[in-house]
């Protein structure tokens, strides 16, 4: 009982120093509506806009005609996004490191995409492009309204908007009529 009672001290309190927090991780900060760290922001919007960009270049290739264009709106803006951030944390703005390469959750998702075809590659992508989305605005939301570094907050704010566009517009993916088929 006693190790157990310090396995489990040990692991709350070295959660600053691990690369992301366990309630960022375990999605309770999300659920209770509380604003993620600078460090775990940074790292969670990083692997987000890989994840956007690489899953919509697989989309490119792969995808049919609705999701080709949504891809490259993804590709675009996910850059862009992207760009702006490595900008705040390569002005001294904010105080973070930047990932180099997806999560393994992320990375999973992406390998999965890349032996899809046809219908399973849309049902997938389309269903990760909705939640991928759905996390974004949660996480842009939370830390526009309660984070810690002012111009990263106000970055998130300006972004905000686009985000829930790109929400909107990943939720009619599939729902659009096939090319060839009546929309009478």
């Amino acid at each position: 009982m006693k190790r157990t009672i310090i396995a489990l001290a040990c692991v709350l309190f070295a959660g600053p120093a691990l690369a992301q927090s366990l309630g960022e991780k375990t999605g309770v900060n999300s659920a209770l509506g509380v604003a993620p760290s600078t460090a775990d922001f940074v790292k969670e919007v990083a692997i987000s806009d890989m994840f956007e960009i690489e899953s919509s270049k697989l989309a490119e290739q792969k995808g049919n005609a609705q999701e080709k264009s949504f891809a490259q709106q993804m590709i675009t803006d996910h850059t862009k996004t992207s760009t702006e951030l490595k900008g705040l944390v390569g002005d001294k703005k904010v105080e973070a490191t930047l990932p180099t390469a997806l999560d393994s959750s992320h990375q999973s998702k992406l390998d999965k995409l890349k032996n899809a075809s046809g219908k399973d590659f849309s049902s997938d992508y389309n269903s990760y492009q909705v939640s991928a989305h759905e996390d974004a605005v949660s996480l842009f939301e939370r830390y526009a309204k309660g984070g810690d570094n002012s111009a990263l907050k106000d970055w998130a704010g300006k972004t905000l908007p686009a985000l829930k566009h790109h929400l909107d517009m990943a939720k009619e993916l599939g729902k659009a009529p096939s090319v060839g088929q009546s929309t009478k």
